[in-house]
């Protein structure tokens, strides 16, 4: 019936939304087809209108910005963009919730707080949920009835370190694709976002599609410029004319949001180290490096032997004009960073490999510096490079996404191991 079941064998429908089919993949153990329409609906498809190419640009949409939120580290069902109109993605029993996360108060907030002017900005941004059921429009939900719903999907019931896991993980999915959506001057207003539990993992992971329709997107942050679905629920009345003006909107996101997935700022970090015999500390550094997707260089200079050579190779770097962060690891005692720190406008951090017997004496010449120097320290070689990315993660939105979504995972990991814990004690 589709272009897709030429190469993949599709089995039953699973679902069917007012934009969207769910097939089994017999072939796939565990994965689903997404199929998107060309379907354009508002207010519970109270009206609804078929748009020609909504599928294929719906479908670019939410396989970049799955891919982007992939990459970056969030778990997610999406697996690969299998047609122009459709997706694979891991099996999932949705949770039927719809959370919103919002920057900029607009829309229906202000309808249920009045008093609040259009252009209040949450800090941090405001979370609320939905529970999906259209006959009674989508309530407000609180977190308790969330708990009290006590809902089980794919044996994992739902409590409150999953309702603190998908509250938590909300934010962190937002704050990523607004911080990717600014290099192009655009404004992330809101999201509305939904999660699964995977049948395979029983993991939560961010599920469904995130497209033009999840959220508001307002160029230069001007509303009269609004490129998301807002403007065809702003349509006073549905002519050709108009859903072609929506049509264009859709197309623009979907040019742009190929966009999320490059960014236009270099960096890298030149490890130095004082001896061959710091080799391993330094490729240490380099793996930490590679998980931010940061370039790293490996060089060996000492300050105290050869000071002349150690500043023209710090020259080779500073005159290409890539934004560089310089990592020195010499042990003993550490002339090479605060030489290096002394003598250059780019940052500078000791990483010294500190030995057992000498370590608590010579990690002084690291710590303690001579005024006009800013060389901070660390020991650990991770540590060093998240650093490097925490300065890159400023200018290059894929390496703050990472940072990002490192600390979710870390949060979640705790959050699940308590979780874990406090069962076995029970």
């Amino acid at each position: 019936c589709f272009q897709t079941s030429l190469d993949l064998k599709l089995g039953k429908k699973v679902n069917e939304g007012k934009t969207k089919e769910v097939y089994e993949l017999p072939d796939i153990p565990g994965c689903v087809l997404m199929q998107s329409k060309d379907q354009i609906t508002a207010g519970n498809a109270a009206r609804k209108d078929r748009m020609e190419g909504k599928a294929a640009i719906s479908n670019t949409t939410t396989s970049c910005v799955f891919q982007l939120l992939q990459e970056a580290g969030i778990k997610t069902a999406f697996v690969r963009k299998h047609s122009d109109t459709a997706f694979i993605a891991a099996h999932c029993e949705m949770i039927p919730i719809e959370w919103v996360c919002r920057r900029i108060a607009t829309g229906s907030f202000l309808k249920r707080n009045p008093g609040v002017k259009e252009g209040y900005k949450f800090y941090p941004p405001k979370i609320e949920m939905f529970y999906k059921d259209d006959a009674n429009n989508d309530p407000q939900w609180s977190e308790e009835q969330l708990i009290e719903a006590n809902f089980c999907f794919a044996g994992l019931t739902i409590g409150q370190t999953e309702v603190d896991i998908m509250a938590r993980s909300t934010q962190a999915i937002f704050e990523i694709l607004e911080k990717s959506w600014q290099p192009q001057n655009c404004t992330l207003v809101d999201l509305k976002i939904e999660f699964g539990v995977n049948i395979l993992t029983k993991e939560i992971v961010l599920a469904d599609v995130i497209d033009n329709d999840s959220w508001r997107l307002w160029p230069s942050g001007d509303r009269s410029q609004q490129k998301d679905k807002q403007s065809y629920r702003d349509l006073k009345e549905v002519t050709p004319e108009a859903l072609q003006m929506v049509k264009r909107n859709f197309e623009w996101v979907a040019e742009r949001v190929e966009l999320l997935l490059k960014t236009k700022s270099q960096g890298r970090v030149v490890v130095l180290m004082g001896s061959p015999s710091d080799l391993s500390h330094c490729e240490k550094i380099k793996k930490a490096c590679a998980t931010f997707g940061i370039p790293c260089e490996l060089r060996v200079t000492s300050a105290h032997k050869g000071p002349d050579e150690t500043l023209r190779i710090k020259a080779e770097y500073e005159g290409d004009g890539i934004p560089t962060v310089f990592v020195a690891v010499a042990g003993r005692s550490n002339g090479l960073g605060p030489v290096m720190s002394g003598n250059t406008a780019y940052p500078v951090v000791n990483c010294p490999p500190l030995s057992a017997d000498w370590g608590t004496q010579d990690v002084w010449s690291s710590l303690r510096l001579p005024s006009g120097l800013g060389c901070p320290t660390t020991l650990s070689p991770e540590g060093a490079a998240q650093f490097a990315a925490q300065i890159f993660g400023l200018t290059n939105h894929l390496v703050w996404a990472k940072l990002r979504s490192n600390m979710l995972n870390t949060w979640i990991s705790l959050k699940q191991a308590d979780k874990k814990l406090r069962e076995c004690t029970l």
